[in-house]
């Protein structure tokens, strides 16, 4: 199949970006490359582009997108690690990071992935297919307990306790192998006004777990810290969500590196000691425009925020 993605607020991102010839930038989700593309042709031949995916599908797809640019450059690796991909090609720090952290259309609409619990396919979402965690061995592994509490805290799933016992019973008789099987479970665990949902009723256990697979929200904190403490002064973060747990963590990552004076109002001078590390520069989230949403629905939760480093 074909890897497609489209780029959800392309101009928002490089507006904010505030690209500047001759610096170096990073695509962290490098996914398509479209958010690249317009990256490569502000940069007008100067510069660099770094870009990151851990699938190396979106990595090859990228590579042709490209192939009219020669300053760019792309790793295979996950965004988290970006001090060690930066340290290991002997760049100290770069003007900015895009980091897009929704699910590349390609790898939604590829049965084979078993991102999605409309196509019948293998278990499997991992992002990186190196990766030795799998949907399968999360259904098939994890304890009850354990499970209840990844659909509760990361799809806010609230018939988590009894969609984790009817798979722990059901793995029971044979192996649950595939995207189907565990979507009848899930619908057989629900009360029948839940099935009536505007929204799919699998959606939130397929987030949480597809979140469990490929360590989505334990290592957003520090990816944030790390990719502000790899910019030069002046130069941007711009991180795109798609649901609430990412933009949360993302928000108030922001705030606490642009820091705040906790003394008490009266107080003639600042002696609480905080440090900023630079400013917000969206005080709320872009989000996509009617327009955006009419060719690209699936842009509807995106949102972006963005900060410049001191």
């Amino acid at each position: 199949m074909e890897f497609k993605h489209k780029s959800v607020l392309l101009n928002e991102c490089i507006e904010n970006l505030n690209i500047r010839k001759g610096c170096i930038y990073v695509d962290g989700t490098l996914g398509g490359g479209g958010h690249s593309y317009e990256i490569l042709k502000k940069l007008d031949g100067t510069g660099k582009l770094i870009g990151i995916d851990r699938d190396k599908v979106a990595l090859e797809a990228s590579k042709d997108r490209l192939k009219e640019f020669n300053n760019f450059e792309l790793v295979h690796d996950n965004h988290a690690n970006i001090l060690n991909i930066l340290e290991n090609l002997g760049i100290s720090h770069v003007d900015g990071i895009l980091l897009d952290l929704g699910v590349s259309s390609y790898q939604l609409d590829e049965a084979s992935r078993g991102f999605s619990y409309m196509q019948d396919s293998k278990l499997d979402m991992r992002m990186n297919m190196e990766d030795k965690l799998s949907a399968y061995e999360v259904v098939n592994n994890y304890s009850e307990d354990k499970l209840a509490r990844i659909f509760f805290d990361y799809g806010e799933e609230k018939y988590s306790k009894s969609i984790a016992k009817n798979i722990c019973i059901k793995r029971e008789e044979k192996e649950i192998k595939t995207t189907f099987e565990l979507v009848d479970i899930i619908k057989n665990s629900m009360p029948k006004k839940a099935l009536n949902e505007k929204q799919h009723p699998a959606k939130r256990v397929f987030q949480a777990i597809r979140i469990e697979v490929n360590e989505e929200l334990t290592k957003l904190k520090q990816a944030v810290i790390d990719s502000i403490e790899a910019l030069n002064n002046k130069g941007r973060l711009a991180i795109i969500t798609f649901h609430s747990l990412e933009d949360k963590i993302v928000k108030h990552t922001y705030e606490e590196m642009e820091g705040r004076c906790t003394c008490p109002k009266d107080f003639p001078v600042c002696v609480c000691n905080y440090v900023s590390y630079g400013k917000i520069i969206t005080k709320k989230p872009i989000t996509s425009s009617d327009e955006e949403l009419k060719s690209n629905p699936r842009a509807r939760s995106a949102k972006l925020r963005v900060f410049e480093k001191k």
